[in-house]
């Protein structure tokens, strides 16, 4: 086993998921962590930001935006 390479692969993987873990930092600071990727709100709790489209049987279209801090929101 070569170090010298295993320890530059580790670092390259390092980089790569400090740039993931940046980035989902920054997207949770606008994007309500309860909104799915089909802009469905997965909260088990009210908030002002749920619209049932589809009735109270189905899950809530989250019609927030997402340039919004939405810590208030929730009920």
């Amino acid at each position: 086993m070569n170090k010298a390479r295993y320890e530059s692969s580790i670092n390259k993987l390092q980089k790569i998921y400090q740039s993931i873990s940046d980035s989902a930092t920054d997207i949770s600071k606008k994007r309500c962590p309860y909104k799915n990727v089909k802009n469905r709100c997965t909260a088990k709790f009210g908030c002002r930001n749920q619209d049932f489209v589809d009735g109270k049987g189905k899950m809530a279209l989250c019609i927030g935006s997402d340039e919004l801090d939405y810590r208030g929101a929730w009920d």
